[in-house]
Protein backbone atom coordinates (compact mmCIF):
# COMPACT_ATOMS: atom_id res chain seq x y z
CA UNK A 1 0.00 0.00 0.00
CA UNK A 2 1.49 3.44 -0.48
CA UNK A 3 0.77 7.19 -0.71
CA UNK A 4 -0.07 9.13 -3.85
CA UNK A 5 1.57 12.61 -4.20
CA UNK A 6 0.47 13.61 -7.67
CA UNK A 7 -0.58 16.52 -8.43
CA UNK A 8 -4.00 17.60 -7.27
CA UNK A 9 -7.04 16.30 -9.46
CA UNK A 10 -9.58 17.25 -10.45
CA UNK A 11 -12.42 16.82 -8.12
CA UNK A 12 -14.55 13.75 -8.42
CA UNK A 13 -17.94 14.27 -10.38
CA UNK A 14 -20.33 13.69 -7.57
CA UNK A 15 -24.02 11.13 -7.89
CA UNK A 16 -26.72 9.87 -6.00
CA UNK A 17 -25.69 7.24 -3.81
CA UNK A 18 -27.30 4.36 -5.49
CA UNK A 19 -25.59 5.04 -9.13
CA UNK A 20 -22.22 5.41 -7.32
CA UNK A 21 -22.89 2.50 -5.52
CA UNK A 22 -23.46 0.17 -8.48
CA UNK A 23 -20.43 2.23 -9.95
CA UNK A 24 -18.53 1.11 -6.88
CA UNK A 25 -19.89 -2.52 -7.60
CA UNK A 26 -19.29 -3.03 -10.95
CA UNK A 27 -15.93 -1.31 -11.37
CA UNK A 28 -14.96 -4.22 -8.35
CA UNK A 29 -16.41 -6.90 -10.90
CA UNK A 30 -14.24 -4.89 -13.67
CA UNK A 31 -10.81 -5.42 -11.47
CA UNK A 32 -11.75 -8.87 -11.03
CA UNK A 33 -12.25 -10.28 -13.97
CA UNK A 34 -8.80 -7.71 -15.18
CA UNK A 35 -6.96 -9.76 -12.32
CA UNK A 36 -7.80 -13.30 -13.97
CA UNK A 37 -7.46 -11.94 -17.28
CA UNK A 38 -3.96 -10.79 -16.82
CA UNK A 39 -2.86 -13.65 -14.52
CA UNK A 40 -4.00 -16.15 -17.64
CA UNK A 41 -2.42 -13.88 -20.55
CA UNK A 42 0.76 -13.46 -18.92
CA UNK A 43 0.69 -17.47 -17.75
CA UNK A 44 1.62 -16.41 -14.24
CA UNK A 45 -0.34 -20.09 -13.43
CA UNK A 46 -0.94 -22.99 -15.85
CA UNK A 47 -3.67 -21.81 -18.42
CA UNK A 48 -5.41 -25.42 -17.64
CA UNK A 49 -6.16 -24.11 -14.66
CA UNK A 50 -8.53 -21.58 -16.25
CA UNK A 51 -11.75 -21.77 -17.81
CA UNK A 52 -13.75 -19.58 -20.13
CA UNK A 53 -16.47 -17.83 -19.30
CA UNK A 54 -18.43 -14.76 -20.13
CA UNK A 55 -18.57 -11.64 -19.11
CA UNK A 56 -19.43 -7.94 -21.12
CA UNK A 57 -20.42 -10.22 -23.84
CA UNK A 58 -16.41 -11.47 -24.07
CA UNK A 59 -14.99 -14.55 -23.47
CA UNK A 60 -12.87 -13.91 -20.61
CA UNK A 61 -10.46 -16.42 -18.26
CA UNK A 62 -11.62 -17.74 -14.70
CA UNK A 63 -8.97 -19.39 -12.39
CA UNK A 64 -10.52 -22.61 -11.26
CA UNK A 65 -7.96 -22.71 -8.06
CA UNK A 66 -10.08 -22.20 -4.91
CA UNK A 67 -7.55 -20.48 -3.27
CA UNK A 68 -5.95 -18.19 -5.50
CA UNK A 69 -9.82 -16.94 -6.37
CA UNK A 70 -10.49 -16.44 -2.28
CA UNK A 71 -7.14 -14.16 -2.25
CA UNK A 72 -8.18 -11.96 -4.99
CA UNK A 73 -12.32 -11.61 -3.80
CA UNK A 74 -10.82 -10.87 -0.34
CA UNK A 75 -8.04 -8.53 -1.92
CA UNK A 76 -10.68 -6.48 -3.99
CA UNK A 77 -13.17 -6.34 -0.76
CA UNK A 78 -10.67 -4.49 0.64
CA UNK A 79 -9.98 -2.60 -2.58
CA UNK A 80 -13.69 -1.50 -2.82
CA UNK A 81 -13.98 -0.64 0.88
CA UNK A 82 -10.79 2.25 0.36
CA UNK A 83 -12.70 2.93 -2.68
CA UNK A 84 -15.98 3.80 -0.92
CA UNK A 85 -13.82 5.97 1.26
CA UNK A 86 -12.38 8.31 -1.26
CA UNK A 87 -9.40 7.62 -0.05
CA UNK A 88 -7.55 5.47 -3.04
CA UNK A 89 -5.75 7.44 -6.11
CA UNK A 90 -4.32 4.09 -8.34
CA UNK A 91 -5.09 0.34 -7.93
CA UNK A 92 -1.87 -1.50 -8.95
CA UNK A 93 -1.48 -5.15 -10.12
CA UNK A 94 2.45 -5.94 -9.97
CA UNK A 95 4.34 -8.66 -11.00
CA UNK A 96 7.57 -9.43 -9.45
CA UNK A 97 10.43 -11.67 -10.65
CA UNK A 98 11.29 -15.00 -8.67
CA UNK A 99 14.08 -14.54 -5.81
CA UNK A 100 15.03 -10.93 -6.24
CA UNK A 101 11.03 -9.99 -6.21
CA UNK A 102 12.17 -7.13 -8.77
CA UNK A 103 9.40 -5.79 -10.65
CA UNK A 104 8.48 -6.64 -13.77
CA UNK A 105 5.20 -4.93 -14.61
CA UNK A 106 2.84 -2.66 -13.14
CA UNK A 107 -0.52 -2.92 -14.24
CA UNK A 108 -2.05 0.39 -12.82
CA UNK A 109 -5.57 2.05 -13.00
CA UNK A 110 -5.97 5.67 -11.59
CA UNK A 111 -9.13 6.12 -10.20
CA UNK A 112 -8.33 9.78 -8.59
CA UNK A 113 -11.41 11.12 -10.55
CA UNK A 114 -13.34 8.07 -9.57
CA UNK A 115 -17.40 9.50 -8.60
CA UNK A 116 -18.52 10.65 -4.62
CA UNK A 117 -22.20 10.35 -4.02
CA UNK A 118 -24.22 13.35 -3.33
CA UNK A 119 -26.61 13.04 -0.32
CA UNK A 120 -29.21 15.29 1.43
CA UNK A 121 -28.47 19.13 0.92
CA UNK A 122 -24.87 19.19 0.27
CA UNK A 123 -23.00 17.33 -1.95
CA UNK A 124 -20.94 14.91 0.74
CA UNK A 125 -17.49 13.36 -0.42
CA UNK A 126 -16.90 9.71 0.68
CA UNK A 127 -13.20 11.34 1.53
CA UNK A 128 -14.77 12.95 4.50
CA UNK A 129 -15.82 9.47 6.13
CA UNK A 130 -19.05 8.78 4.15
CA UNK A 131 -19.12 5.11 2.75
CA UNK A 132 -21.33 3.79 -0.51
CA UNK A 133 -24.48 2.49 1.15
CA UNK A 134 -26.69 -0.48 -0.08
CA UNK A 135 -28.94 0.04 -2.85
CA UNK A 136 -32.50 1.67 -2.13
CA UNK A 137 -35.06 0.67 -4.42
CA UNK A 138 -37.11 4.23 -4.84
CA UNK A 139 -33.78 5.39 -5.82
CA UNK A 140 -33.60 6.80 -9.44
CA UNK A 141 -30.31 5.92 -11.40
CA UNK A 142 -31.29 6.79 -15.36
CA UNK A 143 -29.31 9.55 -15.33
CA UNK A 144 -26.07 7.24 -15.72
CA UNK A 145 -26.66 4.96 -19.31
CA UNK A 146 -25.55 1.87 -18.12
CA UNK A 147 -25.44 0.72 -21.88
CA UNK A 148 -22.40 3.46 -22.09
CA UNK A 149 -20.65 1.84 -18.70
CA UNK A 150 -20.71 -1.79 -20.08
CA UNK A 151 -19.49 -0.85 -23.46
CA UNK A 152 -16.82 1.36 -21.61
CA UNK A 153 -15.38 -1.63 -19.41
CA UNK A 154 -16.17 -3.60 -22.87
CA UNK A 155 -13.84 -2.07 -24.70
CA UNK A 156 -11.25 -1.65 -21.45
CA UNK A 157 -10.87 -5.51 -20.96
CA UNK A 158 -10.28 -5.96 -24.51
CA UNK A 159 -7.49 -4.11 -24.73
CA UNK A 160 -6.05 -5.34 -21.17
CA UNK A 161 -6.17 -8.75 -22.51
CA UNK A 162 -4.69 -7.81 -25.87
CA UNK A 163 -1.62 -6.03 -24.11
CA UNK A 164 -1.13 -9.06 -21.50
CA UNK A 165 -1.18 -11.61 -24.84
CA UNK A 166 0.98 -9.60 -26.80
CA UNK A 167 3.80 -9.16 -23.78
CA UNK A 168 6.76 -11.09 -23.62
CA UNK A 169 6.76 -14.48 -21.78
CA UNK A 170 7.60 -13.70 -18.16
CA UNK A 171 10.54 -15.59 -16.38
CA UNK A 172 9.57 -18.91 -14.82
CA UNK A 173 8.50 -18.67 -10.87
CA UNK A 174 7.21 -15.04 -11.09
CA UNK A 175 4.31 -13.84 -8.30
CA UNK A 176 2.33 -11.08 -8.12
CA UNK A 177 0.41 -8.75 -5.52
CA UNK A 178 -2.57 -6.11 -5.69
CA UNK A 179 -1.55 -2.64 -4.12
CA UNK A 180 -3.48 0.43 -3.60
CA UNK A 181 -1.67 4.07 -3.86
CA UNK A 182 -3.37 6.62 -1.40
CA UNK A 183 -4.26 9.99 -1.85
CA UNK A 184 -1.95 12.47 -0.42
CA UNK A 185 -5.00 13.60 2.61
CA UNK A 186 -6.01 10.03 3.00
CA UNK A 187 -5.04 8.30 7.01
CA UNK A 188 -3.73 4.57 5.97
CA UNK A 189 -5.22 2.24 6.75
CA UNK A 190 -4.96 0.48 10.16
CA UNK A 191 -7.47 -1.62 12.24
CA UNK A 192 -8.06 -5.10 13.26
CA UNK A 193 -7.91 -7.05 11.09
CA UNK A 194 -5.38 -5.59 8.87
CA UNK A 195 -5.65 -6.40 5.11
CA UNK A 196 -3.14 -4.27 4.14
CA UNK A 197 0.35 -3.87 4.68
CA UNK A 198 2.77 -1.24 3.64
CA UNK A 199 4.71 -1.50 0.19
CA UNK A 200 8.30 -1.71 0.16
CA UNK A 201 10.15 1.92 -0.08
CA UNK A 202 10.92 1.14 -3.65
CA UNK A 203 7.28 1.30 -4.22
CA UNK A 204 6.18 4.08 -2.63
CA UNK A 205 5.58 6.92 -4.88
CA UNK A 206 6.38 10.67 -4.12
CA UNK A 207 4.29 12.36 -1.47
CA UNK A 208 4.01 15.93 0.30
CA UNK A 209 6.25 13.95 2.92
CA UNK A 210 8.67 12.24 0.66
CA UNK A 211 9.10 13.80 -2.90
CA UNK A 212 11.64 11.04 -4.17
CA UNK A 213 9.30 8.17 -5.75
CA UNK A 214 10.51 4.90 -5.00
CA UNK A 215 13.01 3.50 -7.27
CA UNK A 216 10.05 1.31 -9.08
CA UNK A 217 7.93 3.51 -9.67
CA UNK A 218 7.26 3.99 -13.22
CA UNK A 219 9.18 1.71 -14.55
CA UNK A 220 12.29 1.83 -17.86
CA UNK A 221 8.68 2.36 -19.83
CA UNK A 222 5.18 3.24 -20.16
CA UNK A 223 2.26 2.10 -22.69
CA UNK A 224 -1.03 3.62 -22.05
CA UNK A 225 -3.65 1.25 -22.67
CA UNK A 226 -7.08 2.90 -22.29
CA UNK A 227 -8.84 5.92 -20.86
CA UNK A 228 -12.57 4.86 -20.00
CA UNK A 229 -15.19 7.81 -19.32
CA UNK A 230 -18.52 6.74 -19.50
CA UNK A 231 -21.15 9.32 -17.73
CA UNK A 232 -19.53 9.82 -14.51
CA UNK A 233 -17.02 6.89 -14.70
CA UNK A 234 -13.88 7.94 -15.69
CA UNK A 235 -10.84 6.40 -15.18
CA UNK A 236 -7.21 5.85 -16.75
CA UNK A 237 -5.08 2.25 -17.26
CA UNK A 238 -1.29 1.85 -18.47
CA UNK A 239 1.31 -0.81 -17.47
CA UNK A 240 4.55 0.07 -16.63
CA UNK A 241 7.87 -2.54 -17.59
CA UNK A 242 10.38 -2.35 -14.77
CA UNK A 243 13.78 -1.76 -15.07
CA UNK A 244 15.95 -4.54 -16.15
CA UNK A 245 19.10 -3.40 -13.90
CA UNK A 246 16.67 -2.92 -10.33
CA UNK A 247 16.81 -5.38 -7.65
CA UNK A 248 15.57 -4.69 -4.17
CA UNK A 249 17.59 -4.93 -1.18
CA UNK A 250 16.69 -7.49 1.16
CA UNK A 251 17.38 -5.95 4.08
CA UNK A 252 15.24 -2.16 3.17
CA UNK A 253 11.90 -1.66 5.73
CA UNK A 254 8.63 -1.11 4.88
CA UNK A 255 7.00 1.89 5.80
CA UNK A 256 3.61 4.37 5.05
CA UNK A 257 4.63 7.54 3.47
Amino acid sequence: MSSSSDAVPAPPVSVPRPQANTILTSFTSFLTITTHTILYHRRLYPKQTFLMTKAHNLPVPQSRHPALCEWINSALAAIQDQLALGTVSKVCIVIHAPNTMAVIERWVFDVANFPVWAMGKGKEKIGAGHRFQRREVDDDDGSVNWIDVNEAYRGALRRLAYAAEMKGSLPEGCTFTMAVELRDEAPAPIGHPQPWIPSEPYLQPASRTNPVPGIAIGGASTTPLRSVEAGPLFFECWVEEGKPQFSPASTQDSYFS
